[in-house]
Formats: C-alpha cells, sequence, structure tokens
C-alpha cells in the first residue's frame, strides 16, 4: 500500500506533461507516515515541503473527506503561492491509489 501513489503520481505527472520537480505544492493522503517517506525516496520529491497545510494524518483517515480537503487546501496553497501546479497523491484501499495535478493559474483564479 505505501508504494501505490508513487505509479499513479508519475502516471498524473507525464499526462500533465510535467516532471516532479515542477509541482509547487505537493499533498497526500497518507494514513501512515512511511507513504510519504516511500513516495519522497522513489520519486525524488522533497518531503519537507510535502503536506505544508497537515494531511489526513492530522484530520482522521476517511478517503472521501480528507482527500477533498486536501484538494481544497492543495488549490488555497498555490494561490498563496500566486498560482503554480500542485500534486494530490493518496492510497486508497488495498494496493490502489489515485493521483491529480492541478494548475491554479494566478492568485486571483481562486476567489
Amino acid at each position: 500500500m505505501p508504494e501505490a501513489p508513487i505509479d499513479a503520481s508519475q502516471a498524473a505527472l507525464s499526462n500533465a506533461g510535467v516532471g516532479i520537480g515542477d509541482p509547487a505544492a505537493i499533498k497526500s493522503h497518507n494514513p501512515f507516515a512511511v507513504n510519504d517517506i516511500a513516495f519522497a525516496r522513489a520519486t525524488g520529491a522533497d518531503l519537507i515541503n510535502m503536506n505544508n497545510y497537515g494531511c489526513s494524518l492530522i484530520w482522521g483517515h476517511p478517503q472521501g473527506p480528507t482527500g477533498l480537503r486536501a484538494i481544497v487546501e492543495l488549490i488555497e496553497e498555490l494561490a498563496l503561492r500566486g498560482g503554480g501546479l500542485g500534486l494530490f497523491q493518496g492510497c486508497a484501499e488495498g494496493d490502489s491509489s489515485m493521483a491529480l495535478v492541478i494548475e491554479v493559474a494566478d492568485r486571483t483564479a481562486v476567489q
């Protein structure tokens, strides 16, 4: 399960035509800290700059509510930075996962 978001994230980044170094922010659904450690080691993502405003370890584990919250916080973080790309990734039941690349064009894109 900890490795599942790695492939999903690489596929989402590839489909968006960007690399792991392009997102300004990364949020994850991580029921265990080892998920983020495995992700950072496998992708080269900066573990220190992930989940800047908390994650599902803080809010509780259920995927739906915490996943949506993480996506909204990712959009807000990108808006505070003046725009940019963001990556949301997370594991789901068993060895499945999902990933989403979003872009906030500029600060005025989020009202």
